[in-house]
């Protein structure tokens, strides 16, 4: 097991429990959310570590995976957010090849890569997988809470970074894009838990007031 900062072994270690405190049976979705580079592939790496040992057989999955063509993607101009929000990933094939097999269960086989964004087209051979009655999927990624992903998950967590940096300038190109989900999806809303991840070795569980 990977040696954490002992916050985040706590962490970890108990939304695991509460997962499966919660979802102890059965095919258990589970999406790990945030603006991008806001440590998502990091944080469900790091939940899946700690759910194995537990008995758990666990996937990982990236909506990174899920591509679509770089044409669709760059239509409308790389540094329109509201395009990259909308053109970016292929959410038909995210269900049909992961998402659906795997909330069916028995013995429906499921894909866990969809797209070859090096050779920008579907994966020609994908590899197939099958699983218990009992098993954990674990998404991470951008824009998964929009609504015609957000009701698909038993679990979820919204990773909360700045927006901007200290000088107040955007982060990164795709800023435009987090700033337009958030604006139609308010992810901190719909998230099972909200995770202060500024600090990815001391990330910190945020309750707050929904009154």
């Amino acid at each position: 097991m990977a040696r954490w900062a002992q916050e985040k072994k706590d962490l970890l270690e108990s939304i695991a429990s509460e997962i499966l405190h919660n979802y102890g049976h059965g095919r258990t979705m589970v999406a790990v959310d945030g603006r991008h580079g806001a440590g998502q592939a990091d944080f469900a790496n790091g939940l899946a570590e700690v759910l194995r040992p537990r008995g758990v057989k666990v996937f990982r999955a990236g909506i990174d995976d899920f591509f679509r063509p770089r044409a669709d993607r760059e239509r409308s101009g790389e540094l329109d957010g509201s395009a990259r929000y909308r053109d970016t990933y292929d959410y038909s094939l995210l269900r049909r090849v992961l998402v659906d097999p795997f909330h069916t269960g028995g013995s429906t086989g499921f894909v866990l890569t969809g797209f070859d964004e090096l050779r920008d087209e579907p994966v020609f051979q994908p590899k197939w997988m099958s699983a218990g009655p009992d098993a954990v999927l674990i998404l991470d990624g951008v824009f998964l809470h929009r609504p015609e992903l957000a009701g698909l998950w038993n679990y979820s967590l919204w990773l909360a970074t700045p927006l901007l940096d200290a000088d107040g300038s955007e982060v990164s190109p795709d800023s435009g894009a987090d700033g337009v989900y958030i604006a139609e999806a308010n992810p901190s809303e719909r998230a099972t838990a909200i995770i202060d991840n500024r600090d990815p070795e001391h990330p910190l569980r945020v309750f707050e007031d929904s009154c």
